[in-house]
């Protein structure tokens, strides 16, 4: 079993949490998550992966064990939290990797994928929106009215999104069985969620999703030109990005890689060894070359999925 790293990095004067594993010469996965959780999702897919790739899961600013400065005493957009992630791969060293965004993990990711369109050597996305058609309108209602006009009436219902209730109904809607999705993990998240302060940080990120699906119309043109690879990995159960959201990508992606599993938005709760297999698979396959300092053939022969 491949020995996970826990640290931190002073990334802009904050200090950053991530999770490593992995040989320091093989090629590189970012794992990028999403709301309302932190590299704690990744908990069980990074040994899964690090046998043959060298792996990095970071917390933003504001998540998990990183720092949380008040909102009032920092700027909390998708342009600053992709700002602070650039910044730790850079201390890091690493200048080409793949990405595996989820739910925030996608705005977070994709600016990464614009802003160094050479650095990415290939694209997963498991319930990472990059589309207009996967948004499911009964959730993102609530958002979208919040972000038009913050009134008391819009902030009350956008602040359901922060209790135990709706974090539990993110991990348990779409799997086909609750019980194979732990109860540590919407606690864990809740607990965060929690923290003092924290509710307005997360409000700033609500309003500034708007920014998001600005740059779909980038991001489908990067697709269309880059030939990057592209894995959609999918919990179809996902109500808050629905199956539409993956078979979108193969619009713009050539020869997108779609899979549509039984599961929901948090899929490696109730899927992980299925999504582990497909994404060795699809990395094994169609990285490129020179991605890596290690010898990929070599390395998807030794270990096969």
């Amino acid at each position: 079993m491949p020995r996970v790293h826990h640290r931190y990095a002073s990334i802009a004067g904050h200090q950053l949490f991530y999770r490593e594993a992995g040989p320091d010469d093989a090629p590189v996965v970012v794992l990028l998550h999403g709301f309302p959780t932190s590299s704690f999702m990744f908990r069980n897919l990074i040994p899964d992966l690090a046998d043959r790739y060298h792996v990095i899961a970071p917390d933003y600013l504001g998540f998990g064990l990183s720092d949380a400065p008040a909102a009032d005493q920092f700027d909390y957009t998708f342009e600053a939290l992709t700002d602070l992630t650039a910044g730790l791969l850079e201390q890091l060293g690493i200048q080409r990797f793949a990405i595996y965004v989820q739910d925030y993990g996608a705005p977070v990711g994709f600016r990464l994928a614009l802003r160094n369109p050479e650095g990415i050597t290939a694209i997963i996305t498991q319930n990472g929106n990059g589309y207009e058609a996967g948004f499911v309108e009964s959730f993102w209602r609530t958002v979208w009215n919040y972000q038009e006009a913050q009134t008391p009436d819009t902030e009350a219902a956008i602040r359901q999104a922060l209790t135990l209730d709706v974090t539990r109904w993110q991990y348990v809607t779409g799997a086909p069985d609750e019980t194979l999705v732990s109860p540590d993990t919407w606690h864990h998240d809740y607990a965060l969620l929690s923290r003092p302060g924290n509710d307005l940080i997360q409000l700033a990120l609500f309003r500034d999703y708007a920014t998001n699906p600005l740059l779909y119309p980038q991001l489908h043109e990067y697709l269309r030109t880059s030939g990057v690879p592209v894995l959609a990995v999918w919990g179809r159960g996902d109500e808050i990005f629905g199956p539409d959201g993956a078979t979108a990508f193969a619009a713009d992606a050539a020869e997108a890689e779609i899979h549509l599993l039984d599961g929901g938005h948090f899929l490696l709760e109730s899927a992980g060894d299925a999504v582990a297999v497909i994404i060795r698979d699809f990395l094994g396959r169609r990285l490129p070359q020179g991605s890596g300092v290690g010898d990929i053939t070599a390395l998807a022969t030794t270990h096969a999925p």
